[in-house]
């Protein structure tokens, strides 16, 4: 069964940006109610157990399972997922990820126009869900959002980025200030 991946830093290392309390929640409360579904549901399929999260996800289509499993493995195996990346991808200090700064500039133009697109696409996503920068299935650069706990995975693409838009990522701090949250998250982005 799945672990619940401990966050790379403390609660508060991303402060001002994003405050520990909205951490502490969001990773032991959320993360943990989204592991803990996941693995309810796998420990019907026994087959599925030796299998990676993201894995059952880029099978999920595939899988021989009850139709109510299955959208419980798309939304809290998505949840797993998404959320086991997004902790990866921030940091107190910055550890630039030079090949795909060049990558990002090559199909983008500029990181400012990356960040304009991928800032866009976060802003203007309607209810909760994700932004994601993505590896398409012909391992091009593309920017979107998804809805819920939806995966890049689910469609043969290969997540890189990704921002947690649901409220309780930043509610306590930010309220209905979504823009705020997400201006404030470019300064905890270590990779570019």
């Amino acid at each position: 069964m799945f672990q619940l991946p401990q966050l790379p830093y403390a609660y508060d290392a991303l402060e001002p940006h994003i405050d520990a309390k909205t951490m502490e929640i969001h990773h032991d409360k959320h993360h943990q109610a989204y592991l803990d579904k996941f693995n309810a549901t796998l420990e019907k399929y026994p087959e599925l157990q030796n299998m990676k999260a993201h894995e059952i996800l880029k099978d999920l289509a595939k899988l021989e399972v009850e139709e109510a499993d299955r959208k419980s493995l798309r939304n809290n195996g998505g949840g797993y997922v998404n959320h086991s990346i997004f902790w990866k991808l921030m940091g107190p200090a910055k550890e630039i990820d030079e090949a795909l700064v060049k990558e990002i500039k090559e199909t983008f133009g500029s990181i400012e126009n990356f960040k304009n697109e991928f800032t866009q696409a976060a802003s203007t996503h309607f209810g909760s869900g994700w932004a994601w920068l993505v590896r398409d299935e012909n391992k091009k650069l593309k920017v979107y959002s998804l809805p819920n706990q939806d995966s890049p995975y689910t469609l043969g693409h290969e997540p890189i980025l990704t921002l947690d838009l649901w409220e309780h990522a930043y509610y306590l701090n930010y309220q209905n200030r979504r823009p705020d949250y997400i201006t404030a998250w470019w300064n905890v982005l270590k990779m570019i």
